[in-house]
């Protein structure tokens, strides 16, 4: 029977996506890790490789398409000896399950009562590997390809669990396994809720006309719903800083006239330094809320925010604590022009540690940030400006920048979040500690 190709998740909130472009067309033979298409999701465009081998028998969405869901069938794959008649029984339509008999709409009306008295909860969902090979039928789902490895290995396919979709059995799975070995693959993360429609709908306040109503595309509606999360499910609250500039911009000046290369030094450069350092001085505050434990991560992956032309995206530099000024600046100018172009793999913008937003380049002096889930803390950095301030009852006129940081109040208390600030002015205001 010929095997569906899914819309792949490219990423654990991936729900639906565009289906860009094709890269193959009926009848063309394909083989594991061929390049069959390219899927745009509200991130970023991203090719999916063939997970088995066997011939395109027919195309069931077109290029351009918009609003795929994860996991609809988008092509059919014909495997080894199957020819196009067996392309009308995988396109055959399944029967409706039957509709209660007309003469007993109360009888009906009342068992579904029943069923909703008795479980008041939704139960779990089973996993992904159960769902999609059910007890009663028997069947296990593996490519032709897993199940032609598996004869020559030795291997059990009922002891595998499969990574492909649907929790389909691949060569990858076969190839991973030893004979009578049992593999495990995480349970896959649940999508976020959609967003709430806001309670008041203004459309009605206002003459039908006199405005230009603007369809959310695919990353304003992702934005709208992980912010709506966030501030629904995280207790903020925020500590404000203010840090002395005067010393970094005299160093960074020299940095930048002495450099060689086309790199020049920022004040986000030294900023990204100084959080990753902070975080391992303070490692509490490098964690994630997961419910019922917290995630101390090993390293400080930090998060940079990127406006785009209808959204933002968080570019994330891992290891960031390892890593010199001239590297960060590099690494960070990179993913920041690979994200204006759409081109991050998933992996340089999801999960991440930390994250840091900077609106001092807009002239913004203070502001709050969101906090961006699985994270546990954010800062906000504003300006750097000239400000008086009083130091030894004299007033003096120094540089400085105020920085706002929002906490997740489940994973990082008052006093934790108040000493990574200090610990990240104490670097801001001396930075010659972060070229130790």
């Amino acid at each position: 029977m010929p095997t569906p190709i899914l819309m792949p998740a490219l990423s654990p909130t991936m729900e639906e996506g565009t289906l860009a472009k094709w890269h193959v067309k009926e009848g063309d033979e394909v083989h594991s890790g061929d390049v069959i298409a390219e899927i745009e999701t509200d991130k970023a465009t991203m090719e999916v490789e063939a997970v088995d081998e066997g011939r395109i028998g027919k195309l069931l969405v077109a290029e351009g398409t918009e609003n795929v869901p994860v996991n609809q069938p988008i092509a059919l794959l014909l495997g080894e000896g199957e020819t196009a008649e067996a392309l009308k029984e995988a396109a055959a339509p399944v029967a409706p399950p039957p509709s209660p008999p007309p003469s007993a709409p109360k009888e009906a009306a009342a068992v579904e009562s029943k069923i909703r008295t008795a479980s008041p909860a939704p139960r779990p969902a089973e996993p992904a590997a159960q769902a999609a090979r059910p007890a009663e039928a028997g069947r296990i789902f593996a490519s032709p390809l897993a199940r032609r490895i598996a004869k020559e290995k030795g291997v059990d396919l009922a002891a595998i669990e499969g990574s492909g979709p649907r929790g389909r059995i691949v060569k990858a799975d076969v190839e991973a396994a030893k004979p009578g070995m049992v593999t495990r693959r995480p349970a896959p993360l649940a999508a976020a809720p959609g967003a709430p429609a806001p309670a008041i709908d203004p459309r009605a306040f206002y003459e039908k006309g006199s405005y230009d109503e603007i369809a959310l595309d695919s990353m304003r509606r992702t934005i709208a719903r992980r912010l709506t999360q966030a501030m629904q499910e995280i207790p903020h609250f925020y500590l404000t800083v203010d840090c002395q500039l005067d010393e970094l911009l005299r160093i960074r000046k020299d940095l930048n006239a002495k450099s060689e290369g086309d790199v020049k030094l920022s004040v986000n450069d030294f900023v990204i330094r100084a959080a990753a350092l902070a975080l391992m001085k303070v490692p509490d505050v490098n964690v994630s809320f997961a419910g019922n434990a917290l995630l101390r991560h090993h390293h400080a992956d930090i998060g940079i925010a990127v406006a785009l032309e209808h959204g933002l995206i968080t570019p994330i530099i891992r290891a960031a604590e390892t890593k010199g000024l001239a590297e960060i600046s590099a690494e960070a100018r990179e993913l920041a022009e690979r994200a204006r172009e759409k081109k991050l793999k998933p992996d340089e913008f999801e999960g991440g540690s930390f994250s840091i937003s900077n609106l001092g380049m807009f002239g913004i002096k203070h502001f709050t940030a969101v906090i961006n889930p699985p994270q546990a803390a954010i800062i906000a950095v504003g300006r750097g400006e000239e400000r008086p301030v009083v130091r030894n009852g004299k007033v003096e006129v120094a540089t400085m920048m105020t920085v706002t940081m929002s906490c997740d109040h489940r994973a990082i208390d008052g006093a934790l979040g108040a000493r990574f600030l200090e610990a990240f002015k104490a670097f801001v205001e001396y930075p010659p500690s972060m070229l130790l």
